[in-house]
């Protein structure tokens, strides 16, 4: 649902601007420093993308599900890194507090998260629990004062060595597994007992730091439960994602446009054997397969963002959106790279960076064969 057009095409434009005159000129300095520029940060406040998911009531932007659609796949037509550090409040950094927090709660740490001035992360995955989220580990025990002490040690944690908020969910029920003894808790950075890890070296996204978090008798007041209701933490990240895997198929259909208007531009200047490369009918056809693929994402990502703006039943939606634009992604890059040749496998221009860049997101927030077992699942529970 797109409320104010007039005030949507201006948001896009100002986006648009920052990833063109901002983001890609910095592209190559994110990856030797594996930061992103604070005058980066800065121009990413001048246009709100840490609040823009965030009710108005709080200092966000309160875009719709479309909006925020539109949005993502704007400020994603450059390195990953900037909308890690940039949007991650606008997504999984903040949506267990808009979902299930208490008023008091988002009161508190809304504000702060739409400005930017603290980072969220969400502390969920561990070395034993991936996929199947409900075998945490991560224990939190009552004790006599009413405090919750956790124990735990969660891995490949987007954001946890720069984080200063972290929705971290514990087993609370003395269980080996199941989602109804899962409970949530806000930990602030500084909290003794919470010890954010260093960076985790991985094969891509430079300056957008993933790492472990232990948590070593971390002691919390009752009132940092989010809702207040222990057990119901994996209830409040299933919301979470339902909304995030929409936000991470714009997310991934981004970077696609972006190889691909790359792709245009080379096949259009290099010439071989007397002519571009974009008159041979090959090099056509791969860059007329990106095309299609990126039109039928964008396509489904919107249907599924008007369906969830209307209230409805989204979640085989998700899994077609997530799983669908992850995997368009990467066979986008595939082809781009072979475009480009030898070109694309080296550095210079920036090719290979977005072929390795792409590769995480059909792993995170549900591999691509979860999303397809959860297809399936309700496919047939839904047959006549």
């Amino acid at each position: 649902m797109i409320r104010n057009q007039a005030a949507l095409d201006d948001l896009l434009a100002r986006t648009r601007r920052f990833v063109r005159e901002v983001a890609i000129p910095n592209e190559d300095r994110v990856e030797t420093e594996d930061k992103v520029p604070s005058e980066a940060i800065e121009a990413m406040r001048s246009i709100g993308t840490f609040g823009w998911s965030i009710p108005e009531e709080y200092g966000g932007s309160g875009l719709t599900q479309e909006e925020l659609a539109l949005a993502f796949i704007e400020l994603t037509q450059c390195s990953v890194a900037y909308r890690v550090i940039g949007a991650q409040n606008a997504g999984i950094g903040s949506e267990c507090i808009i979902r299930d927090g208490t008023e008091e709660q988002k009161r508190v740490f809304l504000p702060r998260l739409a400005t930017g001035e603290i980072l969220g992360c969400l502390a969920l995955t561990e070395p034993t629990a991936g996929s199947d989220a409900t075998a945490l580990k991560t224990t939190a025990v009552q004790d006599r004062s009413g405090d919750w002490v956790i124990n735990g040690h969660k891995k490949f944690i987007t954001l946890a060595p720069v984080a200063d908020l972290f929705a971290v969910f514990a087993r609370t029920d003395g269980r080996e597994r199941g989602g109804d003894g899962i409970t949530a808790f806000l930990i602030e950075r500084g909290t003794p007992g919470l010890e954010p890890g260093p960076q985790t070296p991985k094969m891509g996204q430079e300056g957008a730091p993933i790492g472990e978090v232990f948590l070593r008798n971390c002691r919390l007041p009752a009132d940092r439960i989010i809702g207040l209701e222990p057990g119901k933490g994996f209830r409040t990240v299933m919301k979470a994602l339902n909304k995030q895997r929409i936000n991470l198929a714009a997310l991934c259909t981004g970077p696609a446009i972006r190889l691909l208007d790359e792709g245009v531009r080379y096949a259009r200047e290099r010439e071989q054997g007397g002519q571009q490369i974009g008159a041979y009918q090959l090099v056509q056809a791969m860059l007329a397969e990106c095309k299609v693929e990126i039109e039928a994402t964008r396509a489904l990502i919107l249907q599924t963002a008007r369906k969830r703006d209307r209230g409805e039943d989204v979640t085989m939606d998700v899994s077609l959106c997530k799983y669908l634009a992850t995997e368009m992604c990467c066979r986008v890059a595939d082809r781009i790279v072979q475009v480009f040749g030898g070109e694309g496998y080296v550095k210079g221009r920036g090719i290979e960076r977005f072929y390795r860049d792409v590769r995480a997101p059909r792993i995170y927030e549900g591999t691509s064969q979860i999303h397809l077992l959860n297809i399936g699942r309700r496919l047939l529970a839904s047959a006549d």
